[in-house]
């Protein structure tokens, strides 16, 4: 069975996006890890499918890691998403929804996309964490790296403050961090250098994922996290290696992205040929 499927990034966090909404496809966790597969499939950082729309919403989006695991927010990949809502309708406002809620979108005449990425949560029950903690400075370290703060953005993140990006194996303690104790779901770690009062840089190991050249939940987790110790005010420009995104936590406790949305190329797969 041939199917469509676009090749999209935002920042570098590659996908491979499959419609589903017309007829089931059948992407099973297998399938999704075979296709995400850099040399034996077609690569990418998450497999999308869009599914039919429920109520109040005008797509579902179900997120695959490389692993075939499900994840419950990608934030880049929310507005390459929207900006094939807007190509289809010629519309420029959306509902995403996702396991982990509903993600409202816009898309601007500049080719970027804003995303409203809901509110932190900052209690240890729903990041979430293996034990009662302090979210703000986590009894955590692995190498030269320690004393994270914790929040989730639909997804567990951890970010660690360092001085020195480029003097960090990330890489390495990445995994080991990801599969911490205190991650029961494990955990998206993120390594974020403060530049500026608006103004970061950050590198992020994403579970199921590995390091990535963008991350657009853990952008919002690093500013958010930035702001809580009183590094940053609410608004940054955060620079990942992949590209640079715009992050604002406004008053209201909603936490909003600005970033691109591209299209690489299409093609078709067929998934008959995948292990189910």
């Amino acid at each position: 069975m041939d199917a469509p499927f676009l090749k999209m990034h935002g920042c570098g966090n590659d996908f491979v996006v499959l419609d589903s909404r017309a007829r089931p496809l059948g992407i099973t966790p297998s399938r999704a890890a075979a296709i995400a597969h850099r040399r034996t499939g077609i690569g990418c950082d998450q497999v999308i499918i869009l599914e039919t729309p429920p109520a109040h919403a005008d797509v579902f989006m179900r997120i695959r890691n490389p692993d075939g695991s499900e994840a419950g927010a990608c934030g880049n990949a929310s507005r390459c998403v929207a900006a094939l809502l807007a190509a289809e309708s010629g519309r420029h406002r959306f509902t995403i929804r996702t396991i982990s809620g509903d993600l409202p979108a816009e898309t601007h005449p500049d080719g970027s996309v804003t995303i409203d990425m809901g509110q932190p949560r900052l209690d240890w029950q729903s990041i979430p964490l293996a034990r009662e903690a302090d979210t703000l400075h986590l009894d955590l370290s692995e190498g030269p790296v320690s004393d994270p703060a914790a929040c989730s953005m639909g997804n567990p993140h951890a970010s660690f403050f360092v001085p020195d990006l480029a003097a960090l194996a990330a890489e390495q303690i990445g995994p080991l961090l990801e599969h911490a104790a205190m991650f029961p779901d494990r955990a998206n770690i993120g390594f974020v250098h403060v530049l500026a009062p608006d103004h970061l840089r950050l590198r992020v190991w994403e579970r199921g994922a590995g390091l990535t050249l963008g991350c657009g939940s853990g952008a919002c987790a690093a500013l958010v996290n930035a702001a809580r110790r009183g590094l940053t005010g609410r608004r940054a420009t955060v620079q990942l290696d992949g590209g640079t995104l715009v992050i604002a936590w406004r008053d209201d406790n909603h936490v909003l992205m600005t970033g691109p949305a591209v299209t690489v190329f299409r093609g078709s797969i067929d998934l008959a040929a995948l292990p189910a």
